[in-house]
């Protein structure tokens, strides 16, 4: 008879599975969807239901693979050594531009915070020093780090609870309406323009299963919680943000650095505005700090393996993976210099979109090797057939997702990729060479 007294409820990881979602993805979103209008709810609804069918596969596939290293040992099944690789290499990079993205949140709401007015220069310059200073306070290890985060979140999911509940009794109906299509697109035109923006917002549903052993008979109740944290972290960005349509101009939303910061000082007062605008500083930094110390882990863990160079897997007695963080810094430090921009939010968007492209590919494989997963694990009948027509909702959503970032991002985020298979190739000895010796024994040679 299982323990029950140390597991959580269903309700419990489905509240903790919301939570982890909703980190520093929002608080940039509204200055994209402005650009919409309110008809960006389209974009919401098209996301909120792909990233639950991706969500419920992760939880099966997490639940049933025996294989180490979340999507790249998914990937393995289907796909072999070359899968597990470019599933952790794609992974890593877009963590690595991730990181940029939300650095560049809090600058944005740090400046609109003390009043200055940067240049794209400055932006840039700022975006560095706030990764750096993110980069060294984990030096310490991942206790220091991980408390930081766990209470600097809520900087962000207070504020995003307030506007969805208290933000009704500002909502102006014909406010909403005015916002509703401000460019006069077309609807086929408007859904696809936010998907990636939304779809960013759901990035690190993968990792919703990792609390499995947690809960009481999680072949049942992880996918509930899975699918019930999604659904909740849609519902309020969905509430939060066109709540603020009906509050805000679009045209001043679409032109702030600071949006939420923005729509508490219209609901309340600049006061008001300042503090949230506070606290949404505070919990990107914090969110930062933890992504920062996370993808250090995720390039160990891939260096550990035999992936990544060797200079990955070196830590300190704290267990804090020092020369890997200062190595991935230098590169993003260099790459928030490429991707400067006139405008922030510009800036922004660009890394966003090409952080969610590189980013799916490691969803593609996954939901590839769903079926191969389950079947290795005994599994038969309409668990599998249900897991697999999922998982191919899945795929097609996150092939919409691609083709909503855009060409451009989608150009880059293929170049990056095939280098993938060319570093693949340089370290495949490593993994394929006695295949190789028996394919040639085989033929004689």
């Amino acid at each position: 008879m299982s323990d029950s007294t140390n597991k959580m409820s269903v309700m419990q990881l489905t509240i903790l599975t919301a939570v982890n979602m909703m980190g520093s993805g929002i608080i940039m979103l509204p200055t994209k969807l402005a650009q919409v209008g309110a008809l960006s709810i389209v974009s919401w609804v098209i996301t909120a239901l792909g990233s639950m069918a991706l969500a419920y596969a992760f939880a099966k596939c997490g639940m049933y693979s025996r294989r180490d290293g979340g999507m790249g040992g998914f990937s393995e099944y289907s796909f072999g050594k070359a899968g597990n690789f470019l599933a952790n290499y794609t992974y890593s990079i877009s963590l690595l531009i991730a990181n940029i993205a939300i650095a560049i949140s809090a600058v944005g709401y740090g400046a609109t915070f003390m009043g200055a007015d940067l240049s794209p220069f400055m932006t840039g310059m700022w975006t560095i020093f706030t990764l750096w200073l993110a980069t060294v306070l984990n030096f310490g290890g991942a206790s220091i780090t991980g408390r930081v985060s766990s209470v600097t979140v809520w900087g962000v999911i207070g504020p995003v609870f307030v506007i969805s509940t208290v933000g009704w009794f500002f909502f102006s109906g014909d406010m909403y309406m005015a916002n509703w299509n401000v460019n006069n697109m077309p609807f086929g035109e408007a859904a696809t323009a936010s998907i990636a923006m939304t779809l960013w917002a759901f990035l690190g549903l993968e990792s919703a299963c990792a609390n499995a052993d947690a809960v009481e008979n999680p072949e049942k109740n992880v996918p509930k919680a899975v699918l019930g944290g999604t659904l909740g972290a849609a519902i309020i960005y969905i509430l939060s943000t066109n709540i603020m349509f009906g509050i805000v101009p679009a045209a001043d939303l679409a032109n702030s650095s600071a949006p939420f910061g923005l729509a508490f000082a219209q609901m309340f007062n600049p006061t008001v505005g300042k503090i949230v605008m506070g606290l949404m500083v505070m919990s990107c930094f914090g969110s930062l700090l933890g992504w920062q110390f996370t993808i250090a882990n995720v390039f160990k863990q891939s260096s550990d393996v035999g992936y990544f160079p060797q200079l990955f897997s070196k830590v300190t007695s704290k267990n804090a993976p020092i020369v890997g963080m200062v190595t991935i810094t230098i590169v993003q430090s260099l790459m928030s210099l490429m991707t400067i921009s006139p405008s922030l939010n510009e800036q922004f968007e660009q890394l966003v979109n090409l952080a969610v492209v590189t980013n799916i590919i490691p969803y593609l494989l996954s939901m590839g090797a769903a079926m191969v997963i389950l079947k290795a694990a005994g599994k038969s009948g309409s668990e599998v057939s249900t897991t697999t027509f999922i998982a191919f909702i899945g795929s097609l959503y996150s092939l919409y997702a691609l083709y909503a970032s855009g060409f451009e991002a989608m150009t880059y985020g293929s170049i990056v990729t095939f280098i993938g298979w060319t570093l693949y190739g340089f370290v495949s000895d490593r993994f394929d060479l006695e295949e190789g010796k028996k394919f040639n024994a085989q033929i004689g040679k």
